[in-house]
């Protein structure tokens, strides 16, 4: 996986998170498309657990892929049938308020 912190001044941070796969990938289903890029979800890789403390302190994330997304399920921070897919790749975004 790879994993960034978007750190935003007055605003909090958002945790971009993807499966390894992925990077460099663009994702295309009907109108919708994604580029999967270092610039947004990281240029390092990440293991499970980095991926896990991030999620768990996160205010926002950004995640795809499948094992991002079954570790945020697993995690009770989003619901599976809350996830849209693109292609079959599943994404969510979190938001806490």
């Amino acid at each position: 996986m790879y994993l960034k912190v978007h750190r935003i001044p007055g605003a909090g941070e958002v945790v971009a998170a993807c499966d390894a796969e992925l990077m460099d990938a663009t994702l295309i289903h009907g109108d919708v498309e994604i580029c999967i890029t270092g610039g947004f979800y990281g240029t390092e890789r990440a293991g499970e657990e980095d991926v896990r403390g991030a999620l768990a302190g996160a205010e926002n994330a950004n995640i795809i892929g499948r094992r991002v997304v079954a570790l945020a399920v697993a995690m009770g921070l989003v619901a599976e049938n809350e996830c849209i897919m693109i292609g079959d790749v599943p994404h969510a975004q979190i938001f806490r308020i």
